[in-house]
């Protein structure tokens, strides 16, 4: 994934990720239920890390009784089914653009306008797995967070 144009169909975008997603769980076996896919739906709703408590603040404007415990048992659903990605430094939850590949998360986060893009680069997480093994170590989970700008804020400012 890449940072956003000016004219992305997001609409498009959405469709795409729950589509996969609804694959991805029919795969695995697993149920995505209405709440799931909703919060799923959110987080995909821009291209920017979301937090919990901000799902939850557009659920219940939505008319949803749904409380924190929800949200979380949503979350923790999506992340074990590889739908999402929790990003740390943010403590916010991104849309997974390879549901159902096995690949480590490595995201570009602009400080400007909070955009988040997931890289697929294979080069990075084998050079990380060889290090590794180098040190006897055996990895077992990996996400890279590099803060920067985004191109469209990089046009806008040249100034970092």
């Amino acid at each position: 994934m890449s940072f956003p144009l000016a004219q992305h169909d997001h609409g498009a975008c959405i469709r795409a990720a729950l589509d996969a997603a609804e694959a991805e769980c029919r795969r695995q076996g697993a149920r995505l239920t209405l709440i799931r896919r909703r919060v799923l739906e959110l987080v995909w709703s821009s291209h920017q890390p979301v937090g919990a408590y901000a799902l939850l603040e557009s659920l219940a404007r939505e008319g949803w009784s749904a409380a924190p415990p929800t949200v979380y048992r949503a979350l923790d659903f999506l992340l074990r089914h590889g739908l999402v990605h929790r990003i740390a430094l943010l403590n916010a939850f991104v849309g997974c653009t390879h549901p159902g590949q096995p690949h480590a998360g490595a995201f570009l986060l602009c400080k400007v306008c909070g955009a988040a893009a997931e890289l697929d680069d294979a080069p990075v997480v084998k050079a990380i797995a060889e290090a590794a093994a180098g040190l006897g170590f055996s990895v077992s989970r990996q996400t890279i967070e590099v803060e920067g700008v985004c191109p469209g804020c990089r046009d806008k400012d040249p100034a970092p």
